[in-house]
């Protein structure tokens, strides 16, 4: 298999474990916790079932087609970037990450009309592991795009 096919393939099993660990996690605390109920974990970790009309961690609110629209269009951003060079070491763990946790939150949009958050944190709004996911495959593509340019100035 080619670099670029291997990538490829790292990135949609990257994409479908953080889907799908996503929307079982979001559907067992639905069937566990009601909205509103605080369930302390370990530490200041605590388990609150919200749902979010807004977009990630409930920052800006508003929610249907445009929401959707948004969803879509960041996916094709990522998918862009990642298709220019799948080779690029690292890139396909930064584009899974994002696209799954997208899609994950995309489902619930779909499905719902709002987003299921359910971990918090003190002094941080409520999220679930879509916008970890997310969070995480933006770090990954900064870290890979920083290093780069910084080996373009030697």
């Amino acid at each position: 298999m080619s670099p670029a096919g291997r990538a490829w393939c790292l990135a949609a099993a990257v994409c479908a474990t953080v889907l799908v660990a996503d929307q079982v996690a979001k559907r067992l605390v639905e069937e566990r916790i009601a909205v509103g109920e605080d369930v302390d974990v370990l530490g200041p970790l605590r388990l609150t079932l919200t749902h979010n009309e807004g977009v990630a961690f409930g920052l800006a609110g508003g929610s249907g087609a445009p929401l959707v629209a948004l969803t879509v269009l960041a996916l094709g951003v990522v998918a862009y970037l990642f298709a220019r060079q799948p080779e690029r070491p690292l890139i396909w763990l930064g584009a899974g990450l994002l696209a799954g946790g997208a899609l994950g939150n995309l489902l619930d949009r779909i499905r719902a009309g709002a987003v299921t958050d359910f971990i918090e944190l003190p002094h941080w709004p409520a999220f679930n592991l879509a916008d970890a996911a997310i969070t995480c495959g933006v770090l990954v593509l900064v870290a890979i795009y920083l290093r780069e340019a910084e080996r373009g100035r030697r």
